[in-house]
């Protein structure tokens, strides 16, 4: 890396008389000068760090309901400030990111509504869309034009501030769902924002996106906690976990994720994920006829199909 040589302080004198004043060199400009997180956990927390980390913010406020978990935040260095009063809070901000369950998401933006800055932009890290658009056309108003639906795709199983961690997101992908009145130039500090945390930006449409993930991460998190729920069923459970291997924990493991979090989820886009359950039941009925006739072929085949798109989809992950 290029080392940086620091300007003469004459030099720095000069500059810093000019209207515009100057940074000293190498020094980053900051993205975002205050950052107002709601939900100080995994994604809220992971995305201050990632900020601070490059630099990128001048203060990050935190708002939650456990003050435990905000004094772990602020004792972690994730957030510089706890908020007493949300609604004070945002009134300067640059940027309020909503990382609560989804089913809170309604109750913030009614809160906060009011007390938005006119240059302040909201933005939220939830996995369904549709849910938390039309909740923050009813509630921001004139001010929607300023909401960025967006969700980052990366996580771990962990909760809680003290999960978050600042390389959470580099290489993974951010979608935003923009509408057609959201602001541009709110899209692009957003977006320059989850750039820096590491990611690559995507868009589509807001009904695309919750189809797309009620397939490939809401009904694989049901599939998860219905294993265990099966197994946990049976008398001698007990002597069947303590039996298991590999094969199970790395099925079920997300199944170690916030029980809150994925009800509001499945919830929040349960018309999308009707239909993908219904498929899912569908292809184990398939399967179940194929035991039932003791069609080893027809089973050997549904199988080797799998295990080829799956190494098709690794090899290009």
């Amino acid at each position: 890396m290029k080392k940086t040589v620091a300007a003469p302080k004459s030099a720095l004198s000069k500059a810093g008389a000019r209207k515009t004043g100057a940074r000293k060199s190498g020094t980053p400009k900051k993205v975002i000068g205050k950052l107002v997180v709601f939900g100080v956990g995994l994604i809220g927390g992971s995305f201050a760090l990632a900020l601070k980390q490059k630099r990128a913010v001048g203060h990050v406020v935190g708002v939650g309901r456990t003050r435990a978990n905000l004094l772990a935040a602020k004792r972690l260095g994730i957030i510089d400030e706890i908020a007493t009063d949300a609604a004070a809070a945002v009134r300067d901000a640059d940027l309020v990111l909503l990382a609560v369950p989804l089913a809170q998401n309604a109750a913030v933006l009614a809160l906060i509504a009011p007390h938005l800055g006119p240059k302040t932009i909201v933005s939220d890290a939830g996995s369904t869309k549709r849910d938390i658009i039309k909740q923050a056309r009813r509630h921001l108003g004139d001010k929607f034009s300023r909401f960025v639906p967006a969700h980052p795709i990366a996580g771990t199983e962990k909760s809680g501030a003290q999960a978050a961690f600042a390389e959470l997101y580099r290489d993974h992908e951010l979608i935003i769902t923009a509408e057609r009145e959201t602001d541009p130039r709110a899209v692009a500090k957003v977006a320059a924002a989850w750039r820096i945390a590491g990611m690559r930006i995507n868009r589509m449409r807001a009904a695309d996106h919750d189809r797309m993930f009620a397939l490939v991460s809401h009904l694989p998190h049901i599939v998860a906690y219905a294993l265990v729920g099966q197994i946990a069923g049976y008398r001698d459970a007990q002597t069947l976990l303590a039996h298991t291997g590999g094969g199970f924990r790395d099925t079920t493991r997300i199944a170690g994720s916030s029980p809150e979090m994925w009800r509001d989820v499945c919830l929040s886009n349960r018309d999308a994920l009707l239909p993908a359950l219904d498929d899912y039941i569908a292809e184990f009925e398939r399967l179940r006829g194929l035991l039932v006739t003791n069609d080893a072929a027809g089973l050997e085949a549904r199988f080797a199909s799998a295990r080829e798109i799956r190494a098709r989809w690794l090899k290009y992950k």
